[in-house]
C-alpha cells in the first residue's frame, strides 16, 4: 500500500511540475533598462514597446524559431541609468539567466558599453535607442543599430531644413550630456558653412533646474530659430519655462523629449510648432506595418508610442524576429542573416552595413494640431514645416 502511495505522490508531481522539454519551449529574452535614475523617464517608451510585441508574439502561438513556435518571456533588471551596471547585467543575462536572446537597453552610453560583453561571448543583439559616431568604431558582427539619428547626418539635415525655410541666424542652448554635445560637434560647422548666424550657444548642466538666465538670454538674441539640444527632462523644463517667457521664435528645436506622449499631454496647444528628432509616423503610407503598431500600442496603453524610441525598440524586435524565423538561435546563423538581409519594420526596409542602418533617413517631427507629423525629408515627409 505504502509503496502505491508513493508512486502515486510521484505520478501527481509529475504531473504538476514542468517536465525539462516543457520548460525549454519557453524562450528566455533579457534585456537591461534605466527604470531609476537620470534616464529614468525615457525608460516606459522601451519597456512599452518590448512588452507590446511579447505579447503580440505570444498570442501568435509563440515566436518562429526556424519553423517551430515558442512562447517567450521577457527577463529584465533595471540598471540605474548606469552603463557600467548594464554591462555587469548583460554578463548575468547570458552567463547566469542563459537567455536564448537580448534586447537592448536604453541610450548610447549602455549600448557602447555592453557592446564589449556581446563580443566576448559571440552574442549577436540587435540595438535601438544609440545615436553616436562611436557607434561605427564598435567591432561589427554581435551589434546593430537600426537608428537613423546620428549626430553627423542630424546636423546637415537640420540645417538643410531650416536654410530651406529661410531661416538666417539661430540660438542654441545644449546639455552637457554626450549625445547632446556631439550633435553640437556637427552642428555648428553645419551652420556656419551654411552663412546662418549664431547669436547664442550654451552648455547646461543634465540636472538643471532652472532654465530663466539661458532663455531670457535666448530671447534677448531674439535669432529666427532655436535650437535646444535637450534629453528628455529638461525638454519639458524648457517648454515650461519658454511659455513663461514668451519665447515666441517662429522654429523652435527640441533634440529628444517632444516624441514622449507625456510631453503632448502636458502642454497641450503650447506644445504646437515644436520640432523635434524622429524618422517614423504612423501616417507615413509607404510604411503599411506602421498604422497597426500604433493602434495596438494606443489599445494597451492608452496613449501614443515615443515617435522615436519606442517605434526604435519595436523594429529592434521586428528585425530580430524575422532573423530568428529564419536562422534559429543558432548565433553565426544569426549573425550573417541580419547582417546581410533586409528587414521590414514600421519604420519601412532596413539594411546594416557593418553595424549602421543605410536605409533609414535623418529625420525630423513637428507637433501640429496634437499630431506628430514627419517634416523632413520631403522624400518621406507627412506634412510641410510650420511656423509656430
Amino acid at each position: 500500500m505504502l509503496k502505491k502511495i508513493a508512486q502515486g505522490l510521484a505520478l501527481a508531481a509529475a504531473l504538476s511540475l514542468p517536465t525539462a522539454a516543457q520548460a525549454a519551449d519557453t524562450l528566455k529574452i533579457g534585456y537591461s533598462i534605466a527604470k531609476t535614475g537620470l534616464f529614468s523617464q525615457a525608460a516606459p517608451s522601451q519597456v512599452n514597446a518590448y512588452d507590446l510585441w511579447a505579447e503580440q508574439v505570444n498570442a501568435a502561438g509563440g515566436l518562429n524559431v526556424a519553423g517551430v513556435k515558442h512562447p517567450i518571456e521577457l527577463v529584465w533588471y533595471d540598471d540605474e541609468s548606469d552603463p557600467v551596471k548594464s554591462a555587469q547585467i548583460y554578463e548575468r543575462l547570458i552567463s547566469d539567466d542563459k537567455v536564448d536572446l537580448l534586447l537592448a537597453p536604453w541610450g548610447t552610453p549602455h549600448h557602447l558599453n555592453i557592446a564589449g560583453v556581446l563580443e566576448q561571448h559571440g552574442f549577436p543583439m540587435v540595438g535601438n535607442t544609440a545615436g553616436s559616431v562611436a557607434i561605427r568604431e564598435v567591432e561589427p558582427g554581435n551589434i546593430w543599430f537600426p537608428t537613423a539619428v546620428l549626430p553627423d547626418r542630424i546636423g546637415p539635415a537640420l540645417v538643410d531644413m531650416l536654410a530651406a525655410n529661410g531661416v538666417k541666424s539661430v540660438s542654441i542652448i545644449a546639455n552637457v550630456l554626450p549625445f547632446s554635445q556631439e550633435n553640437l560637434q556637427f552642428l555648428v560647422p553645419a551652420l556656419e558653412a551654411a552663412n546662418i548666424e549664431i547669436k547664442m550657444n550654451e552648455s547646461y548642466p543634465p540636472d538643471i533646474k532652472d532654465m530663466t538666465p539661458l532663455l531670457t538670454q535666448m530671447k534677448s538674441a531674439n535669432a529666427d530659430a532655436v535650437i535646444a539640444l535637450t534629453y528628455p527632462s529638461d525638454a519639458f523644463l524648457y517648454t515650461g519655462q519658454a511659455k513663461e517667457l514668451g519665447i515666441t521664435t517662429p522654429y523652435q528645436f527640441l533634440l529628444i523629449g517632444p516624441t514622449i506622449a507625456a510631453y503632448k499631454d502636458a502642454f497641450g496647444p503650447v506644445a504646437d510648432g515644436i520640432i523635434t528628432l524622429g524618422h517614423w509616423s504612423p501616417k507615413q503610407k509607404d510604411w503599411p506595418r506602421a498604422q497597426p503598431f500604433f493602434d495596438a500600442y494606443v489599445a494597451k496603453y492608452n496613449s501614443a508610442p515615443d515617435y522615436l524610441d519606442s517605434a526604435l525598440a519595436y523594429m529592434s524586435c521586428e528585425i530580430l524576429q524575422q532573423a530568428v524565423a529564419k536562422a534559429g538561435l543558432d548565433h553565426d546563423k544569426l549573425r550573417e542573416v541580419i547582417s546581410n538581409d533586409t528587414f521590414d519594420t514600421i519604420n519601412g526596409p532596413v539594411k546594416f552595413k557593418g553595424v549602421e542602418n543605410i536605409i533609414t533617413p535623418s529625420a525630423f517631427l513637428q507637433i501640429q494640431k496634437g499630431d506628430m507629423e514627419l517634416v523632413w525629408p520631403k522624400s518621406i515627409a507627412t506634412a510641410d514645416l510650420i511656423k509656430r
